[in-house]
């Protein structure tokens, strides 16, 4: 008998090779390594290392609201947004509808709708494991 576990590895490894998770993952790191560069753009940068992180092993993870987040980050997200929240977005919305077009693809696409979220409104909020 296969456990939730289990198969949520398989497909964790699965995306981390066929679905593009390691791509994401360098993609987001290094969209933090610069915002740490510019300083000023540092909540950006911690943002950006959690969706590298839920990017490179989505299965088994989920996107909750962060307690105690305020109105500080939601007007942080308004600048990430307008800079590159919506494009991001956008691109795994696209690759998503692409990867559900064969059904071997299926889940890789849900992972990358689960991603669009995190990559429109970063801030306030992290990535918790499924029970």
């Amino acid at each position: 008998m296969v456990h939730h576990r289990e198969v949520r590895l398989i497909l964790n490894v699965l995306w981390f090779i066929f679905g593009s998770g390691f791509l994401l993952a360098i993609g987001y790191g290094i969209a933090a390594l610069i915002c740490f560069a510019l300083v000023v753009t540092i909540p950006f940068g911690v943002a950006a290392l959690r969706n590298a992180s839920y990017a490179l092993w989505p299965f088994g993870r989920t996107l909750v609201r962060k307690p105690g987040a305020g109105v500080a980050s939601g007007l942080a997200n308004v600048v990430w947004i307008l800079v590159a929240g919506w494009w991001l977005a956008l691109l795994h919305l696209v690759h998503g509808v692409a990867q559900c077009m064969t059904i071997i693809g299926i889940p890789f696409g849900i992972a990358n709708f689960k991603l669009v979220p995190v990559a429109f409104w970063p801030l306030g909020r992290q990535v918790v494991d499924v029970p």
